[in-house]
């Protein structure tokens, strides 16, 4: 964290600190995270990968998208989205490393050893 920082400015940083990790708590929007993790796709395959609801997949895609973490393009009629935010990508995919490796060892299996994730700074 920056020491440069005010006493206001770090109230400012943990409150979006805050909402982003509160966009991290819903399982539809992982999936549909997980579901851009390899690039983009449209909304009628994340649709059919995460098998949930077309409306609440528009949902939680548009809360990702105000949030800046998704980006789109538009082809036609079809809406593409892709992951615009590498750094919440790699919270998501060291998370999730983590919690596999110990439901794998919950259920007797040796979990593979994973790299530790960085974003690259922007």
């Amino acid at each position: 964290m920056d020491n440069r920082l005010s006493k206001e400015q770090m109230a400012e940083l943990f409150e979006e600190v805050s909402n982003v990790f509160f966009l991290l708590s819903e399982p539809t929007r992982l999936k549909i995270l997980h579901s851009l993790c390899h690039g983009e796709r449209a909304v009628n395959e994340i649709v059919a990968e995460i098998e949930a609801s077309q409306a609440n997949v528009s949902r939680q895609i548009n809360m990702l998208f105000r949030a800046k973490i998704l980006a789109r393009r538009k082809e036609g009629t079809q809406v593409y989205y892709r992951i615009d935010d590498p750094a919440t990508l790699g919270i998501c995919q060291n998370v999730c490393a983590r919690v596999s490796a110990d439901i794998l060892a919950r259920s007797g299996q040796r979990p593979e050893p994973q790299p530790i994730l960085v974003a690259a700074e922007a």
